[in-house]
């Protein structure tokens, strides 16, 4: 038989207290049952075992030698070849280098657990059974009341919406309406639609509509909290539905009066196409490992969703900064400057969608790229005006510069045609292919191999978009040099469709150029009656963006067949409604 909430409120032990074996209530539940209460009473003891695991911590070890023996081959004055490519390698490859060596030492740290005993302590004392049972509410966990140190607690959640599709935003509120613990859920609506306020009214939730969008999604929230007066607040985007136990995973957590705001992993759903794929893979050790071992430095940030806010931390800094696209980490930069402390869980506590066009991921890496370029041009980490720990300056200082590692594709790409055309080497004459593949894979193959012990499968999606992202990031650092100002895009904004390849002009354009230049190259290596390292390169770097080309074909003939699909059954539908109304 299965037990309400209500029951397994009542009769979960305590993680804070002693168990007994044996349970008479629990004979009586049936096998089921009994497991479920089980895997709850086992929920805090259960960490993530990769971040544990003595076998990803002595891949990091090897991994980082193998980085730091790349360096050393590469530096050396015996191995040095052309100037011009010799210095695109070394900039390119110091970038990297500098990238990896942070990663691994965040990684080292992510076993890290922030859920110590007084959050198990408040975990456990957040529902009053009795005051549960004197409201009538045992059927409605959304109606329980809340207490941290025997003080009621106030929630209010936001659902930030700006465009995105009805039936999006209907899943996404009615989750947040059943989340369990006593809260306000807040329809916060950007794009000032008729349909989301009726759909907000219908489902009971509040709905806010402002007279302008400045400061976008930021600005959206401020003015939220000029009408909201909860303690905590929680923001969602629009496409993020939240599990249940969002509030009972993280409200807890500001039993520490330091605690500014609590963060979980974007955990994506739609991973159906190469797009999204890559994308979401892309994140997934940020998410498990990098951002759970800034916990141990209180560098961990805000990533803009499926976060929870203290009111007052927030009002301590004026609001959330409204002056750039990535809100979300010039917060996290303000609060841990003003001496805040953040918190980092990775446990899934709300799904939603990751870009799945080239259009959508273009726009957001692009958003968020520009975010940590000004970070790094604007308020430097390591500026001694900074009012940060030295760990939070490395860690943010890695935040900022690490969209320049997506650069640094552009900067490879353009070594092998330098040889193949200027007979311009990276590497001296007497380096033979074998020993620099050596290094090179003492490098690359063991990152690889770390990313594939983490995510549990070879992702050559990611792979795909860590190549042939170059151009997004290189307008990105150059918006911000010139200062030009970015239009606000959201994800999950749909439309009328548009083709991939208005979004990919610099990547054909350099497809075509290594096609190119594969075919010389090929030519002169059929003369000189060998193979060389620079065309077997140039044709690498050809394959993967012709294999991006190849993606945006399909996804141009699968969104125009999908759009033309659409537009029938709509005129199908209207012209059903016009035969109902003309029979009537």
């Amino acid at each position: 038989m299965a037990i309400s909430e209500f029951d397994r409120l009542v009769v979960s032990p305590r993680s804070t207290e002693y168990v007994a074996q044996a349970q008479p209530f629990e004979e009586r539940r049936g096998r089921e049952s009994l497991a479920q209460e089980r895997a709850v009473l086992r929920r805090h003891a259960q960490a993530d075992s990769a971040s544990h695991s003595p076998s990803l911590m002595l891949l990091v070890i090897v991994a980082t030698i193998g980085v730091i023996a790349y360096a050393v081959f590469l530096l050396n004055p015996a191995n040095r070849g052309d100037l011009l490519p010799y210095s695109l390698v070394i900039v390119a490859e110091t970038i990297l280098v500098v990238q990896a060596l942070f990663a691994m030492w965040t990684v080292l740290a992510s076993g890290y657990d922030a859920r110590t005993f007084s959050f198990h302590h408040a975990q456990d004392h957040l529902f009053d059974v009795g005051q549960i049972i004197r409201d009538g509410a045992e059927d409605s966990p959304h109606r329980w009341r809340m207490y941290l140190e025997d003080k009621p607690v106030d929630v209010d959640v936001f659902i930030t919406t700006y465009g995105e599709e009805l039936d999006t935003i209907y899943e996404t509120v009615r989750a947040a309406l059943d989340i369990k613990g006593e809260h306000r859920t807040w329809v916060l609506d950007d794009g000032r639609s008729d349909e989301v306020r009726d759909l907000a009214a219908q489902l009971g939730a509040r709905y806010v509509r402002r007279l302008s969008s400045n400061g976008a999604k930021a600005g959206n929230v401020n003015h939220a909290l000029s009408l909201a007066k909860g303690d905590y607040y929680v923001i969602l985007d629009a496409d993020f539905v939240a599990k249940p136990d969002f509030l009972l995973e993280t409200v807890p957590f500001f039993v520490d009066q330091n605690v500014a705001f609590v963060q979980t992993p974007q955990t994506y759903g739609n991973l159906h196409t190469v797009i999204s794929r890559g994308a979401g893979y892309m994140q997934s050790v940020f998410y498990r490992f990098v951002q759970r071992g800034r916990n141990r430095f209180n560098a961990a940030f805000c990533v803009g969703t499926n976060v929870i806010f203290r009111r007052a931390a927030i009002d301590d800094i004026g609001g959330m900064h409204t002056d750039s696209k990535s809100e979300d980490v010039w917060t996290s930069v303000e609060l841990h400057e003003a001496g805040w402390r953040s918190v980092y869980i990775p446990k899934t506590l709300a799904v939603g969608n990751t870009p799945d066009t080239i259009e959508a991921y273009s726009k957001q890496q692009l958003r968020w790229a520009t975010g940590g370029f000004e970070i790094l041009l604007r308020h430097n980490p390591l500026s001694p005006r900074r009012r940060l720990t030295m760990d939070q300056r490395l860690q943010y200082m890695v935040t900022a510069t690490n969209y320049l590692a997506g650069i640094c594709p552009l900067l490879l790409i353009l070594v092998p045609p330098l040889q193949i055309y200027f007979d311009l080497l990276p590497v001296a004459v007497t380096t033979t292919w074998q020993e620099w593949l050596f290094f090179y894979a003492g490098f690359y193959v063991m990152q690889i191999a770390v990313a594939l012990f983490t995510m549990g499968s070879f992702r050559w999606e990611v792979l795909l978009l860590a190549a042939v992202s170059f151009p997004i990031y290189t307008r990105a650092l150059w918006n911000v040099l010139t200062g030009q100002e970015q239009a606000w895009h959201v994800t999950g904004r749909k439309g009328a469709p548009t083709s991939p390849f208005n979004f990919i002009v610099p990547q054909v354009l350099f497809f075509v150029f290594l096609s190119l230049t594969s075919l010389v190259g090929a030519w002169k290596d059929w003369g000189s009656g060998s193979l060389s390292l620079a065309l077997a390169w140039n044709t690498t770097n050809a394959v993967i963006l012709g294999g991006f080309m190849i993606t945006a074909f399909r996804e141009s003939h699968s969104t125009r067949s999908e759009y033309r699909e659409k537009l029938r059954a709509d005129a199908a539908a209207d012209t059903r409604a016009e035969t109902t109304g003309g029979a009537a």
